[in-house]
């Protein structure tokens, strides 16, 4: 199987932690040159020391955030004056929880602006570079929630649907290009976010977080979370030669919660 990525360049946002920090070093391990996006400086640094340079790799690190689209833009030039950047991990922090009545309009705004404007951001200054080598992977890490809405996640529910009727729409159009576009949906996973969904139930709920988590396990075939590193792994493999012809789906990664056949 061909999952070499050497001499590829792959931009890795939200890298600083959780399943974004998991794909820059599975990436990194398939041979990838890894620049990794996030707002921390500090923390930014020290999981570029921490990436394999097991190919001679040359890894780099961009602070950004990705809820400033105006400067966002602008953040990627040098970056792309580099050379073309290849692979496309587009992966930003959920929304707050809440019932989706309740909202703000702000925060549907807000959360369109950071996940959905970003990843357009993102893919345009990409896109020429990944059209020169006719060779582009673009992964969006967004939830099953596409799939079946979560309960009380009304916001996050409404963007990431948004995301993947966009990524579908762009695995159609650049196809042709030699450039796959693909979703990959992580069930419970155990990053900070998970923990953060966990306290806020607790708080919401004034049940213990190992009832809330004992709640959720009871829904997942496999009765334990998932860890960042596999869903990590299955975005590698989507950003791999060998995944060539997979293009324009979205694969949860959940241990099997999800109940629907598509």
């Amino acid at each position: 199987m061909q999952l070499d990525l050497s001499g590829r360049r792959a931009l890795v946002c939200g890298a600083s932690q959780g399943i974004g920090r998991a794909s820059a070093i599975e990436l990194a391990e398939l041979g990838a040159s890894v620049i990794l996006l996030a707002r921390s400086t500090d923390t930014l640094k020290a999981v570029a020391a921490e990436l394999p340079r097991k190919h001679g790799q040359q890894h780099q690190w961009l602070a950004a955030d990705m809820s400033q689209t105006d400067n966002l833009r602008d953040a990627l030039a040098g970056v792309v004056a580099e050379g073309a950047v290849e692979i496309l991990i587009n992966n930003t922090g959920g929304p707050p929880g809440g019932p989706a009545f309740s909202a703000e309009p702000a925060a549907y705004e807000a959360a369109f602006r950071q996940h959905l404007l970003a990843g357009q951001i993102l893919v345009q200054a990409l896109l020429p570079g990944m059209r020169a080598a006719h060779y582009g992977r673009i992964v969006n890490v967004i939830s099953t929630s596409v799939k079946e809405p979560i309960a009380g996640l009304g916001v996050s529910n409404t963007v990431r649907a948004a995301v993947a009727a966009w990524a579908k729409t762009l695995s159609s159009e650049l196809a042709a290009d030699g450039i796959t576009v693909n979703s990959v949906l992580p069930g419970y996973t155990r990053t900070a976010r998970l923990d953060s969904l966990l306290s806020a139930q607790s708080s919401q709920s004034g049940r213990s977080g190992d009832e809330i988590a004992k709640g959720m396990l009871a829904s997942v075939p496999a009765r334990r979370f998932g860890e960042a590193s596999e869903v990590a792994a299955v975005v590698a493999f989507l950003c791999s030669p060998a995944a060539a012809y997979v293009n324009g789906v979205s694969i949860a990664v959940d241990g099997g919660r999800t109940r629907t056949l598509s």
